[in-house]
């Protein structure tokens, strides 16, 4: 079993419309409303991909109850933590080839709560293979809150998906991640400088914090990816595709790292697995979700090629 968990979820609503005005009344012409957070995007791409998965979190008010029903109709197994605190709602305007963002800033957790969660993280975590930590904190977390979760599941795998303190937290902990996936924005931030592509190979095995950690994966976008796996370093490339939303696909990227760290796939497999269903996403109009026909088709344009 893989266990997702996704601290700050929202209903991720998507207006589209031709053009914004601004102070005046605009008519929608389309709207998806989707239980949302980075954590809920790999759940909906393990389920849709057949991998056994829990969904954890916390959810509260009618915003956190309509993100349980939606799971729950999906098929998807969760088991929330209910808090005093309403969950939020996040906006996204298509218009005029753009989108813009308006996300509200989500509840604060009580010590209690975050006592009742990891009580229900522990429970779960018993029955799992491969657990990810994905997105961002909610209000009255600390920084080092992931960090201590993966001091409560140490001989677990664990893929987390997070940036800045938190992310720093993680490799700086007593605990190190299984596995990572930033960017080189996110890479850029930690250093508190700009990471450049061609130096990957070196840092990925020679920093403090990145060479403890057995699974680097690097995400170039367009471009593909740099991974370090243990001590060897692999450049992966894509096939250019046309590109719908690229919302989620990174998302995606984290499930297929969890399905195939599960699935005990050999790494040039299990790189094309992540990556074939980061791009199927970007096929879809809806956030975290794939078309898996076409799944063959992409993975066998996917190079992997070992590069140190």
């Amino acid at each position: 079993m893989i266990i997702t968990v996704t601290l700050n979820p929202a209903i991720d609503m998507a207006y589209e419309l031709d053009t914004l005005q601004l102070d005046s009344t605009n008519r929608i012409k389309k709207v998806e409303k989707t239980a949302g957070g980075k954590g809920l995007n790999v759940s909906r791409v393990l389920h849709q991909i057949g991998d056994d998965m829990m969904a954890l979190g916390f959810a509260g008010g009618h915003t956190g109850k309509a993100i349980v029903e939606q799971l729950t109709d999906l098929g998807i197994q969760n088991d929330f933590t209910t808090i005093d605190g309403e969950t939020r709602n996040c906006i996204s305007v298509m218009h005029d080839g753009q989108q813009t963002e308006l996300l509200e800033k989500g509840p604060t957790i009580s010590q209690s709560e975050q006592n009742e969660f990891i009580n229900t993280f522990i429970k779960h975590a018993q029955h799992a293979d491969v657990i990810v930590l994905s997105g961002s904190l909610s209000d009255g977390l600390p920084t080092n809150f992931y960090a201590q979760l993966l001091e409560r599941v140490s001989q677990h795998k664990v893929v987390v998906d997070t940036s800045n303190q938190a992310l720093l937290e993680c490799l700086k902990g007593a605990v190190k991640p299984f596995a990572i996936k930033p960017n080189l924005d996110e890479l850029s931030h930690l250093f508190n400088r700009k990471v450049e592509i061609t130096e990957l190979p070196t840092l990925l095995v020679e920093n403090e914090w990145l060479k403890e950690i057995p699974l680097v994966c690097v995400s170039l976008g367009g471009d593909g990816a740099m991974v370090k796996y243990n001590h060897n370093v692999y450049r992966v490339r894509i096939p250019k595709i046309t590109v719908v939303s690229p919302t989620g696909s990174g998302d995606s990227v984290v499930a297929g790292l969890a399905s195939g760290l599960q699935r005990g796939y050999a790494i040039e497999e299990w790189l094309q697995h992540a990556m074939v269903l980061g791009m199927l996403n970007a096929q879809q109009s809806k956030t975290g979700y794939v078309n898996l026909d076409n799944y063959n088709d992409l993975k066998e344009k996917i190079t992997v090629e070992k590069i140190g």
